[in-house]
């Protein structure tokens, strides 16, 4: 049964009764969700259970078989290509950028959907880009080739690409994935500090339950492509919804640092 809590209005995008599909068998079936305006939003759940897919649909990469994906009302597979690129940018999960390109290029490619066919390269366009290198920590960096960079260093650069793109909204699908701690906490950091100070609406795919519940103010939880729960984390992050979504017995308490619930699995073997 699914346990949902009252959106914060409005919403500027919105799921309305979708059904996903990559074959002949539903991914997500009839589901419906909004992502609050000004938030960050964390999309979580066990694998497989349609996060990805439900992403891509809002990033209109995934056309429904059945439902619309709404932005601004209108339905977004109606929408022109570079009106929608202009509104939401999309960080996809293990994006690979072409050999040899340098740093500065790749992040310029977020300028793309602003660009007139009579006016390739503005101004504007520079300055957007100087912004999103010196925003990501990574202006230094601007000459590098992007296969030569860290993990944590490319995983920076493509969110400075997706900065570039200045839009109101932005879909991020896991892009803590196979980073450090340390790299994690940095880039979770940035997502923060760019809904602070653009009140930009964030939706983020992540796997890791305290660090979603750290840093995001509102939760979809799915599980087998349906909603379970939405909510803010201390209403959605319980042990019993914990045990229902991931089959685990924890320990819901308190992260000292953030205030938030901080999950504590309880596996089968102790050590004494």
């Amino acid at each position: 049964m699914s346990r949902q809590s009252a959106f914060p209005e409005p919403s500027r995008l919105i799921a309305d009764r979708v059904t996903l599909a990559y074959d002949s068998d539903p991914v997500v079936e009839n589901l419906t969700i909004q992502i609050p305006d000004g938030k960050i939003t964390a999309i979580i759940g066990p694998n497989a259970c349609g996060k990805s897919t439900l992403l891509r649909s809002l990033a209109r990469l995934l056309k429904p078989r059945g439902g619309s994906v709404l932005l601004d009302g209108q339905q977004i597979h109606h929408l022109k290509t570079k009106h929608v690129a202009r509104q939401l940018g999309l960080l996809p999960q293990g994006p690979v950028a072409p050999e040899g390109i340098l740093v500065a290029d790749l992040v310029a490619r977020g300028r793309t959907p602003h660009q007139r066919l009579l006016q390739q390269w503005s101004e504007a366009d520079k300055q957007s880009v100087l912004r999103a290198l010196d925003a990501t920590g990574v202006l230094h960096l601007a000459d590098r080739p992007v296969d030569q960079l860290s993990g944590g260093q490319r995983q920076r650069v493509w969110l400075a690409m997706a900065i570039a793109q200045e839009t109101e909204l932005l879909l991020l699908d896991e892009p803590t994935t196979f980073l450090d701690i340390t790299h994690q906490l940095e880039v979770l950091d940035l997502i923060s500090q760019l809904n602070a100070a653009k009140n930009c609406t964030i939706a983020i795919v992540i796997h890791d339950l305290n660090l979603a519940s750290r840093y995001a103010d509102y939760l979809i939880v799915m599980r087998d492509g349906a909603v379970i729960a939405t909510g803010p984390p201390d209403a959605v992050i319980t042990e019993s919804i914990i045990h229902d979504v991931f089959d685990l017995r924890s320990i819901v308490t308190t992260d000292p640092v953030s205030n938030t619930p901080l999950v504590v699995p309880i596996g089968t073997v102790s050590r004494q």
